[in-house]
């Protein structure tokens, strides 16, 4: 007797993709993100891959003739993805950042971070290395503390980024497609 399904099982660190807001999002599996709209940027390299993570909170009702709570009213709930990126670049910089300005120069190029107030918030995508799933995030800002380390060895610098999600107007935080039958 099957105890599960392992055509299920989601293994490796996927392919994240940065858009402005309001780019087109995929609305399949096959569709390459570039032809759904040039807007989407693969991210690159990752440290250790990145983690989607979906929290709710709640407040029990209670009245003094019962012991259990009547009902569960729901106060909050926060998305976030977190992952570190391992190419320092400027572009990622401005990523982290949300925002800023990039100034190309003969053989450099500068970053400089936004002015408070002046933040940008983005859409992020991450895709399965099998194809068997895509999520598209539609409101982002990056609100964790950018750190950079520098350590001896092979320990690479990363960018660590932990993006918060907003609600958009008129839609859902996020949308995940995955492949049927498989991840129905």
């Amino acid at each position: 007797m099957a105890r599960g399904n392992p055509d299920a099982v989601a293994l490796g660190p996927g392919i994240l993709y940065v858009a402005v807001l309001g780019t087109t999002e995929p609305t399949d599996l096959t569709t390459p993100w570039a032809s759904v709209s040039a807007n989407w940027i693969p991210l690159g390299y990752t440290d250790e891959g990145s983690t989607f993570t979906y929290s709710v909170e709640s407040e029990n009702v209670e009245v003094a003739e019962e012991l259990d709570p009547i009902a569960i009213a729901l106060t909050s709930r926060e998305g976030m993805i977190a992952f570190a990126l391992a190419e320092i670049t400027a572009s990622n910089l401005k990523r982290a950042l949300n925002g800023g300005t990039i100034t190309a120069g003969t053989g450099i190029v500068t970053f400089e971070p936004p002015d408070l107030g002046e933040e940008v918030r983005t859409m992020l995508g991450w895709e399965s290395e099998d194809g068997t799933e895509r999520w598209v995030f539609r409101k982002a800002l990056q609100q964790g503390n950018m750190e950079i380390n520098r350590r001896k060895g092979a320990e690479k610098a990363t960018i660590a980024c932990e993006f918060k999600l907003e609600k958009p107007a008129g839609a859902k935080l996020f949308k995940a497609i995955l492949a049927a039958p498989t991840r129905a």
